[in-house]
């Protein structure tokens, strides 16, 4: 009974409409925010994401009877089925709040299409190598706010004058900013060498440890397709070897046919 809901859950023309209805719902969140829109066609936008919703309360409904229990083991459809929960909570004065959580349901996006999956997972996978490139910032950022407070912080108190502010400065000086006209040339207006402090910072900031950041993600990303390559084959060679069992089985029920055909017929007689 649920295997033409199973059949239609998985099949792709279903991957591109559950697409469709989101980029739908992206646009009419949006046009719900504009005065003069809500004022015009308020009401037909308000109806039209009410059936938005009730297509993916339906669409989270058909996969919990397909899946069931399994269904909750899969960290996306957990996702999908918070994202249209939050959807369901009455937008009263308590939950407020909840109507800008709406537009998560874009978010949806992420667990339908395969390729924005991989990157997100990518992303989660680069995590524990990430937090050590951060450590690894907030030291050097640690130690250059020290310095930078205890050389410029008298002249340029609102730029150097604590550790926080000092933090702030080069955090600034790090994204390239206005580092130069903004902050430096006027720091080396009064300390003439102070560039042999802040062009080493935004050398080791800025071009070498933002780059580990790249780095990470990409061996993260580059993982997760590997892994994924991997489960395709190892899937391929269950499905080769199910069939190589399949094909034994059934030349060892032709053979035992031609076995049972050959004992049922009567013997030759010889020519007379």
């Amino acid at each position: 009974m649920l295997e033409p809901v199973r059949r239609l859950v998985e099949s792709r023309e279903w991957e591109y409409f559950i697409v469709g209805i989101i980029l739908v719902n992206a646009v009419i969140l949006g046009m719900m925010t504009s005065g003069t829109l809500m004022a015009s066609v308020g009401p037909l936008l308000s109806v039209i994401d009410t059936v938005i919703v009730g297509v993916f309360v339906a669409e989270i409904l058909m996969r919990i009877a397909v899946y069931r229990l399994r269904f909750f083991t899969d960290p996306w459809s957990i996702f999908d089925f918070l994202v249209v929960a939050i959807a369901l909570v009455p937008a009263s004065r308590e939950f407020s709040v909840l109507r800008a959580l709406r537009i998560l349901r874009v978010l949806r996006l992420i667990s339908v299409v395969p390729t924005l999956r991989r990157v997100v997972n990518g992303l989660i996978a680069a995590l524990p190598g990430m937090a050590s490139v951060v450590f690894l910032m907030a030291i050097i950022f640690y130690v250059f706010a020290v310095m930078a407070t205890s050389l410029y912080g008298a002249s340029f108190p609102d730029w150097f004058g604590s550790i926080g502010a000092s933090a702030y400065s080069l955090f600034q000086i790090m994204t390239l900013e206005s580092w130069s006209m903004g902050i430096v040339r006027p720091v080396m207006e009064v300390y003439p060498s102070a560039w042999l402090f802040f062009v080493p910072f935004i050398i080791v900031t800025a071009f070498a440890v933002l780059n580990l950041f790249i780095g990470i993600i990409v061996s993260g990303m580059q993982l997760e397709v590997e892994e994924e390559a991997a489960a395709s084959r190892d899937q391929l060679h269950d499905d080769q070897v199910a069939m190589a069992d399949e094909v034994r089985a059934l030349r060892a029920d032709i053979a035992r046919l031609t076995e049972e055909l050959r004992g049922a017929l009567p013997p030759r007689s010889g020519a007379g």
